[in-house]
């Protein structure tokens, strides 16, 4: 029997805000949005062309079918007929085409794995690959190579458990020793009990039944200098454990961390409050029953049922306020993830989630992104060039600079947008600039009024590089930068022209 994949996850990988480089977006044709394309799905038109049916794909029939009008893809051993879904695609046609009759899952992990491909094209599933043939004894491919994973990857982690009469303290062994509170991400939803800790680039998940009740609320703590994590759970009962629980999917895994699927939780909306005339600040409350704690450039995705289907967005985390007498409160410690989000009117995301009153719900994945902390190493001159909600990976990255960076000499933040009316926060970046003379910031408006005394334009070479000052010669430099898809790209191929080398820069790329 064939089983049509859940609907409830992401596919497993994405680059949003997250990596350089990225993708274009096509302009569509009129009728042919996100909402038109569920629409169509909802509609009852067979748009597999096998009238209901689901068949077993050989390779051999998959590539037939490599044509605009005849093309199938197989994502993740599923195998769906895509072009109907051609006109609906915001990266062109010619992007699906690259993967027209293949299996099309290592492209479309680099583009968008965040993407909820099983909802977006469950209307167009024609079915399972064939199972290839049982490969000859002795021929074990590589990716089946007992201890393969360990020469690649860091040292398989491990766990233990101990109790006293009223606590569980599960300990894991990471072996090393780079390991922090947001290395570890905790839920606990009825009788499940999950722990994923981030190593490096992989994941270490601990997945398990619990075998008694235990208490809503848990603490979890870190010995750095050991790699040990130890996670300290409240017995219902004072009763003796015979057994810490029943192992579930994936117990006790080490896995590259783009092969473990995201994980949601839901979070309830405690408060929104306009923050410029289209973008607003929402605050989430994380549940009793979780611990996550999202890093430093790091973005996390927001999950809302339209229409009936699931739809994800990426987005970064901010900090409460820039300033520390409005920070989130200590107690509870990170219960709350606050977003700076702009609202389009026209789109379908946002107006959605700007209709959500207090007390709703929204799912929120476990984070995801490749900026490390260890790049502010040593770090004497830090830049940052934002454009519009660009800004939002900049909130704690400034922060974290200014608290936590004892070389730090200075920070400089270029932002750019249309209006005065547009810039977030610029009354706090105003006094945060005033408070730590370290910091400064500059607006650069593309449609100002003739009172504007600023700067004014789009970003260029003239722009940057009276603006990219080292403190001194051979400062140790880092410029992030964040933007619309045109603006990074633009921006990122102005810092090599000004000889920046790509150590010294990032880019959130969309």
């Amino acid at each position: 029997m064939l089983n049509i994949p859940s609907q409830s996850f992401p596919a497993p990988r994405s680059q949003q805000r997250a990596a350089s480089g990225g993708r274009s977006k096509v302009p569509l044709k009129q009728g042919r949005s996100l909402m038109d394309w569920i629409r169509l799905t909802k509609s009852g038109k067979d748009l597999t062309g096998l009238k209901g049916r689901l068949i077993e794909v050989t390779e051999e029939e998959l590539k037939k079918h490599n044509k605009k009008d005849d093309c199938w893809i197989c994502i993740r051993g599923f195998v769906y007929n895509v072009s109907p879904y051609m006109e609906y695609h915001p990266g062109g046609e010619d992007e699906l085409m690259k993967a027209a009759g293949s299996d099309g899952t290592d492209l479309f992990d680099q583009v968008h794995r965040w993407v909820n491909y099983e909802s977006m094209l469950k209307e167009c599933l024609v079915g399972r690959m064939a199972v290839k043939p049982a490969v000859p004894k002795g021929m074990l491919p590589k990716s089946q190579v007992p201890n393969a994973l360990a020469k690649e990857g860091p040292v398989s982690p491990s766990y233990d458990w101990f109790q006293t009469d009223s606590l569980v303290t599960i300990v894991i062994y990471t072996k090393q020793k780079d390991v922090n509170l947001d290395s570890v991400r905790v839920d606990h939803q009825y009788d499940s009990f999950r722990a994923e800790t981030i190593i490096k680039d992989y994941s270490y998940l601990i997945h398990i039944e619990l075998s008694h009740a235990i208490q809503e609320d848990f603490s979890v703590r870190v010995v750095a200098n050991v790699g040990k994590i130890e996670i300290v759970l409240k017995k219902k009962e004072n009763t003796s454990w015979e057994c810490l629980g029943h192992p579930l999917e994936n117990h006790n895994s080490l896995m590259p961390k783009k092969d473990r699927g995201l994980y949601y939780r839901k979070c309830q909306l405690i408060s929104k409050e306009d923050a410029t005339h289209d973008t607003k600040l929402f605050c989430l409350m994380l549940p009793p029953s979780t611990h996550l704690q999202v890093p430093v450039g790091q973005h996390v995705y927001l999950k809302l049922t339209i229409a009936g289907t699931e739809i994800v967005k990426p987005y970064t985390p901010v900090s409460a306020s820039l300033l520390s007498e409005f920070k989130e409160p200590v107690i509870p410690n990170n219960k709350y993830i606050y977003f700076l989000i702009k609202i389009y009117p026209a789109g379908l995301f946002t107006p959605e989630l700007d209709h959500l009153q207090i007390g709703d719900f929204v799912s929120v994945s476990n984070p995801e992104g490749n900026f490390k902390i260890s790049q502010f190493q040593e770090l004497e001159d830090l830049f940052l060039l934002a454009a519009g909600t660009g800004f939002t990976p900049m909130v704690k990255i400034l922060n974290y600079a200014l608290t936590n960076i004892s070389s730090l000499r200075k920070v400089k933040l270029m932002f750019f947008n249309k209006t005065e009316d547009d810039i977030i926060w610029r009354s706090q970046l105003e006094k945060l600039a005033f408070k730590d003379k370290r910091f400064d910031v500059e607006f650069v408006l593309s449609k100002p009024t003739s009172e504007w005394n600023g700067k004014k334009g789009h970003i260029s070479l003239d722009l940057l590089s009276e603006f990219l000052k080292r403190s001194l010669d051979k400062s140790k430099v880092l410029i992030c930068i964040c933007g619309p898809m045109p603006f990074t790209e633009q921006g990122m191929r102005m810092l090599h022209d000004l000889n920046f080398s790509k150590d010294e820069i990032h880019g959130f790329t969309a």
